[in-house]
């Protein structure tokens, strides 16, 4: 067990913890850029890091009631074959399998990265935007097949870097059901990213692209560090976290595209 990854386990968990934002989007990059870690091993890694710790997310909010089964259902009936589908493909067309498609993992990062710190700047005008465009009773059948198509997307973004189940779903629930609460908006996606990073981490496991050491390293940091992180969050304001992640986004994307 390295300590150095504990550590970095602890810094990505106090920030989610602190924002809300999923842990992929910086412990992905960090993995890649700080440690040299193989991008394809990078992301498998951290897909089975967040179904595991999303797991106590879902149990928490399935608890309270605040999870919409249906929604993640139908999110799920779109992400997961896609996920599967994703690593298929990539599997059979690239040179050395999913290790080999190292250029597509870091551009898919990067735009990942890019997509999440827009969605972070401006949710709210998003949210905004849905409320004038489709009202308050949206088509219900009209909807049901653009959660499954989000469900899709998410699917390949994930299972190739392992981002956008977090702040880009949950952006995408907004658009699409502007009158839900945000509660049951967000925990009906920490609920969906479960399967979802469960099954895409279990195919990279099954195509050699996880290492057990690191994740149990980033474990040992990340579940005190979320809990320090969640105590914290309300000293500190929404409006000065926010854009700072969103920049530090932009910045690391950016380098990987270019990378």
């Amino acid at each position: 067990m390295d300590f150095a990854y504990t550590v970095a386990g602890f810094a990505v968990g106090a920030i989610v913890g602190l924002t809300g934002v999923g842990g992929g989007s910086l412990m992905t990059p960090l993995l890649v850029l700080l440690f040299g870690i193989h991008p394809a091993v990078a992301v498998g890694t951290d897909l089975l890091y967040a179904a595991i710790t999303k797991g106590a997310g879902t149990l928490a909010h399935g608890l309270k009631g605040s999870v919409d089964w249906k929604i993640t259902r139908q999110l799920a009936s779109g992400s997961i074959p896609a996920a599967i589908i994703t690593l298929l493909t990539v599997n059979q067309f690239f040179p050395g399998g999913i290790g080999g498609a190292v250029g597509l993992i870091k551009v898919a990062l990067g735009i990942a990265l890019l997509l999440t710190a827009l969605a972070i700047v401006f949710r709210k005008q998003i949210q905004d935007y849905a409320r004038r465009r489709f009202g308050d009773t949206p088509n219900p059948q009209r909807t049901a097949r653009l959660t499954v198509l989000t469900g899709a997307v998410l699917g390949v973004l994930v299972s190739i870097s392992s981002v956008g189940a977090g702040a880009l779903g949950v952006t995408a629930l907004f658009f699409l059901y502007p009158t839900i609460p945000t509660l049951r908006i967000v925990g009906s996606d920490i609920a969906h990213a479960v399967p979802l990073t469960a099954v895409a981490g279990i195919g990279h496991w099954m195509l050699g692209s996880v290492d057990w050491a690191l994740l149990g390293s980033l474990l040992v940091g990340s579940l005190p560090g979320i809990w320090l992180g969640s105590h914290v969050s309300s000293k500190i304001p929404d409006r000065v976290l926010r854009p700072i992640l969103a920049t530090m986004l932009v910045l690391v994307g950016g380098k990987l595209i270019g990378y």
